[in-house]
């Protein structure tokens, strides 16, 4: 079946629609990951948005749910300039037609993702819709929409606990749109992890004595996020090492009087390289975001990594206190910064 992508400039893509039916309206996003494609698909930051992928042909893999990121889809539509209808994978257990047709998902195939890619990228920020009919879009509406309260959304609605029989460590990890891979990487490490709803107050963490606390990655504006910052301004006054991943690593910076800012077209894809400032080392990481700490002279903070391509700040070492966060995905994607994990539970050691 026919459908069409609306971009708020007016600029109009035909596609093949596949998946679930429907119109939907959201932010569009570009990511330039490979690989991973289920992985995009569970990823809560990437709620409120829809997805385009700059590889041309996804789902040549399948349909693998222990890859998931978690049980629900994060974006609210794909795009893509070629499905595979037919996977070949041993672990595979279905295509992504009849997966996104079961989570509800709009995708649309067909598209000419380089051009559109190129159109975000100069463009910047930017809204679009799926439909059967372009010309009943709203385009006003369409430039009006807002991506807000995505948070509140994605987080857990009540608390849970991933153990581990060796435990070394308990971790209280506040969930803002948290991962598998990071509950994963923590009880691999020897942590028995409690995931908290986003609202938990700061004197409910404190009170069941966690050796460590983990601020997970998000989707939205960091900026409205005002009482989560007043919570980590408290964590930060009680001792306890402090590990900031994604939206975690803004509301860390904010508690410490940082700026956010938001970039053009944000970074997204698991082949983003940033730098040591230090060593001058280069990883390749994983990342999901639109906005980024603006760079300055703060008291008790120091820069310890920056993005290579436009010198963004993607790590923050805090001196004055247990702390440390990071813009990127550690847990996800390449494994050349699985290394932090250890030094948070170092960190814990004390």
């Amino acid at each position: 079946m026919r459908g069409y992508l609306v971009l708020e400039n007016g600029k109009v893509f035909a596609g093949t629609r596949f998946g679930a039916s429907g119109d939907v309206m959201a932010e569009i996003v570009f990511t330039t990951g490979m690989t991973g494609y289920l992985e995009t698909l569970t990823d809560k930051s990437y709620a409120g948005q829809m997805v385009v992928q700059t590889f041309p042909l996804i789902g040549n893999y399948g349909v693998i749910p222990s890859d998931f990121e978690g049980n629900e889809i994060g974006p609210c539509a794909y795009i893509v300039k070629e499905w595979c209808q037919i996977p070949s994978n041993f672990r595979s257990e279905g295509n992504l037609d009849t997966f996104f047709s079961a989570k509800n998902l709009v995708a649309l195939s067909g598209i000419d993702t380089r051009t559109l890619t190129q159109i975000i990228r100069d463009a910047g920020r930017m809204n679009a819709c799926i439909t059967d009919d372009p010309d009943s879009v709203d385009v006003e509406a369409l430039k009006a929409y807002r991506v807000s309260a995505q948070v509140a959304k994605v987080s857990t609605k009540e608390a849970y606990t991933a153990h581990i029989d060796d435990e070394k460590y308990q971790v209280a990890l506040l969930d803002l749109g948290v991962k598998n891979s990071l509950v994963g990487e923590l009880v691999e490490r020897g942590c028995t992890v409690t995931v908290l709803p986003h609202d938990t107050s700061a004197e409910d963490i404190l009170a069941a004595k966690p050796n460590g606390i983990v601020l997970s990655g998000g989707p939205g504006n960091p900026e409205e996020c005002g009482e989560l910052v007043e919570t980590v301004k408290t964590l930060t006054q009680a001792g306890v090492p402090i590990l900031g991943i994604g939206l975690g690593h803004h509301l860390l910076a904010m508690a410490h009087g940082f700026a956010i800012t938001r970039l053009p077209h944000g970074h997204r894809g698991s082949n983003q390289p940033i730098r040591d400032t230090q060593t001058g080392r280069v990883y390749l990481t994983a990342q999901n975001h639109d906005y980024a700490v603006e760079r300055a002279e703060i008291p008790g903070a120091e820069v310890r990594f920056e993005h290579v391509n436009d010198l963004s700040v993607e790590g923050i070492r805090y001196t004055e206190i247990p702390a440390f966060s990071v813009q990127f995905q550690p847990e996800s994607g390449p494994w050349d910064t699985r290394f932090l994990f250890d030094e948070f539970t170092m960190m814990m050691e004390g």
